[in-house]
């Protein structure tokens, strides 16, 4: 990849095109390579660590496979053809007065003209063999002037300051390495004005010692010394988090200056809480007094409730639908799968009872559904006839309508993407916006995904939920525990329980969409699977006479529904399934959750599938079983879920434990929009500071009229996202 030199003229702003400034060729390659089209974009690929080019080393003391720096002196030069190819072999032989060391170079003869006899400088590379002699392979090198070579003082001084120069290392791909990507984005900044604009204006930047944003693109790019990119580093971190808060205070602020309907609590609210058989807890009870607080405000409400698996988060949003459905309005309620769509369906009518089910007519709409069903569905949700409406993604159709969409929940946010919660919302006049979450979320992570949204938090579990208690089996120590496993099963079943084995696989070949194997840790043993989970048990004599059966994404809705129902009526002893289970399935009788290669899934999953027991009076009791080795990081994720029961606690250790594309989702960082150096398990303070000065800056400038660098980031941030979600279609 050559990289054209910068024409003539005006310095190129962050926004020039990339081909009037590395030229067509080089900008089609990074355009093919990471989607940067634009100046600005290509000097915010930084580098994802700084390497060094090795302390001095000398000749005799050489070591192989070792990268060494090395001042010397060339002392011959020869060529010669190469014998069983085509092209020349060009050695240099270097010393440095105690030893010999031999450079070659492969079809460069031209180097010739750099490397004569008498030339001193510095060779850098890695350190390989011969024929029993060391030698250097196409080296990097920097040879001295001729004020430099006679004083061998000064050029170990210039060594040593080489040596110890940063050298960036860049995210790169098979067709863009790292040092072309370091020569392009060189070009791009010698490209730049001496001065740039900075979204951080000067107000916010005082007092945190940030660097100006110019100086700070040049010394994370071109550091001479470590302190040069940790500056750097800090300035841009600042800025990335204070564009991000912005971005999201100011959609927080728009759409508080929206106007909507006034969903106020009526008759219907009432009767629901007088038929419930059971007293609300007091987080219920606030958090549902919020909830109505901003249905009757008469501006769209935008809140987010998290709170453990159990804690009553639905019915919690069902006192919000029937509020809006005392208004004359609808809800739609959107569930990551078919399987839980159907058991918000079978929940919500149940809570609601024969008569108000009946008058509130809740539908169900999936993308499975028979035509006939399908047609029905879309006619009572578009002609007002049903109040509720619970479906999948198939809600987000475009022949899905409303008649007054008043209310949009969405269930485990972390499942969809900010982008197809906007789509459910646009359906509406300004609907209020409601997202349930069991997965407790740190503050850094709600302030950076969720941080245009109100955030309420239910951490007190409804009484009479029995205890559950959760066991490492840990079969790399203990091999012979695998049948102890079955017989422990058994004895729950015995005492007329039902239970759940849960596998990272449908079969030897399928993995379940949505699981969070951890590739870079993935084992190379294959993955326990349905298929062979399945038979093993049924075998079993331990389980002889019981009824087991599958549960999967590869089964069609019908059969899902039909599983699903059989196991909730007692009519299936365990269920051998996938994470479809993850969330919502609530059978008060199932006592016992075996996991088995429970360090396939992440710290969330495994605390989610956990609370499908013991939901009902009967003490749960969750089995994770890995082959992990002690002290690794996928052991220590099964360790951490096992150790306590209290999500909050859990979100934290997943925040330390995971990378940061898993915290965040791949549905909410994903590509162009997600952080670059901004970390949310690292930086917490530095996200809220940037917070806070973001606010101050809208709070007095809503418009941003005198902060054009600030509105022009927030508008590039924007076309970049929608690039993005076109790009999806």
């Amino acid at each position: 990849m050559a990289v054209a030199a910068p024409g003539p003229g005006v310095p190129a702003p962050l926004d020039a095109k990339l081909a009037t400034v590395l030229g067509g060729r080089t900008a089609q390659a990074v355009q093919k390579a990471f989607g940067y089209t634009t100046v600005g974009e290509l000097l915010a690929h930084y580098p994802r660590r700084y390497a060094r080019r090795g302390e001095l080393t000398a000749l005799d003391e050489l070591t192989l496979d070792e990268a060494v720096t090395i001042v010397a002196e060339v002392r011959s030069v020869s060529e010669r053809p190469m014998r069983n190819r085509r092209g020349s072999l060009l050695e240099v032989s270097i010393s440095d007065g105690r030893g010999i060391l031999t450079l070659t170079f492969f079809n460069q003869a031209w180097r010739k003209n750099d490397l004569r006899p008498g030339v001193r400088g510095i060779f850098v590379g890695k350190v390989g063999a011969y024929r029993g002699a060391r030698q250097l392979a196409h080296p990097d090198y920097e040879l001295f002037g001729d004020g430099e070579g006679g004083d061998a003082g000064a050029a170990i001084d210039r060594a040593a300051g080489w040596a110890e120069t940063p050298i960036p290392i860049y995210p790169a791909t098979s067709t863009l390495a790292s040092w072309q990507l370091a020569k392009a984005i060189g070009v791009a900044l010698d490209t730049l004005p001496a001065e740039l604009d900075d979204p951080v204006p000067a107000s916010a930047g005082a007092g945190r010692g940030l660097l100006p944003f110019r100086r700070a693109l040049e010394l994370v790019h071109r550091p001479e010394h470590d302190r040069d990119w940790h500056a750097a580093q800090h300035a841009l971190r600042f800025q990335e988090a204070f564009v991000l808060q912005a971005a999201l205070l100011r959609d927080r602020a728009a759409r508080r200056a929206e106007s909507t309907a006034v969903r106020a609590p009526g008759a219907r609210s009432a009767e629901l809480l007088d038929r419930l058989p059971f007293a609300l807890t007091g987080d219920q009870r606030a958090v549902g007094n919020e909830i109505e607080r901003d249905l009757a405000s008469g501006v769209p409400m935008n809140r987010l409730v998290q709170g453990e698996v159990g804690s009553g988060k639905t019915l919690v949003a069902l006192r919000a639908m029937l509020a809006v459905a005392d208004s004359g309005g609808q809800s739609a309620f959107l569930a990551p799968t078919e399987v839980l769509a159907g058991q918000h369906l079978r929940s919500l009518v149940a809570s609601l009872g024969p008569d108000l089910a009946a008058r509130l007519r809740p539908t169900l709409l999936t993308g499975s559904m028979p035509v006939a069903d399908r047609r029905r569905a879309l006619l009572a949700a578009a002609s007002g006839g049903a109040a509720i409406v619970v479906g999948t993604h198939a809600l987000l159709g475009d022949q899905v309508q409303f008649a007054d969409l008043g209310l949009v929940v969405v269930d485990e946010q972390h499942r969809f993407g900010v982008d197809q919660r906007e789509a459910l919302r646009l359906k509406g006049q300004s609907p209020h916006v409601l997202v349930l979450t069991a997965t407790p979320i740190p503050r850094t992570v709600a302030m950076t995904v969720f941080g245009d949204l109100d955030v309420s938090t239910i951490r007190e579990l409804p009484a009479g939920r029995a205890p559950i208690e959760s066991f490492v089996v840990p079969l790399a120590d203990h091999p012979g525990w695998e049948a102890r496993i079955w017989q422990r099963l058994a004895e729950e079943l015995a005492q007329g329980r039902q239970g759940f084995v849960v596998v990272p696989a449908i079969d030897a070949k399928a993995v379940e969409e949505g699981d969070e194997t951890p590739e870079a840790e993935e084992a190379p043993r294959p993955p326990a699977n349905v298929t062979d989970t399945l038979a093993l048990l049924r075998r079993h004599p331990a389980l002889d006479g019981r009824r087991i059966e599958p549960l999967h994404g590869r089964m069609s809705a019908e059969e899902k529904d039909a599983t699903m129902r059989a196991f909730a009526a007692g009519d299936i002893d365990v269920l051998v399934a996938t994470t479809v289970i993850e969330v919502g399935v609530d059978v008060p009788n199932a006592s016992t959750m075996v996991v088995l290669d429970a360090d396939r899934f992440g710290v969330a999953q495994l605390h989610q599938l956990r609370g499908r027991v013991g939901r009902g009076g009967i003490p749960g009791l969750a089995l994770f079983v890995t082959e992990a080795e002690p002290l690794s990081p996928a052991r220590e994720r099964v360790d951490a879920v096992a150790a306590t029961l209290d999500g909050f606690e859990l979100a934290q250790a997943d925040l330390d434990l995971r990378r940061e594309g898993d915290v965040l989702g791949r549905s909410q960082s994903g590509g162009r929009s997600s952080l670059q150096l901004l970390r949310v398990a690292r930086d917490g303070d530095l996200i809220a500071d940037a917070r806070a000065a973001a606010a101050e800056i809208l709070d007095d400038d809503p418009g941003l009229t005198a902060h054009p660098a600030l509105r022009a980031a927030l508008a590039r941030r924007l076309d970049e996202a929608e690039r993005a979600f076109l790009a999806k279609g």
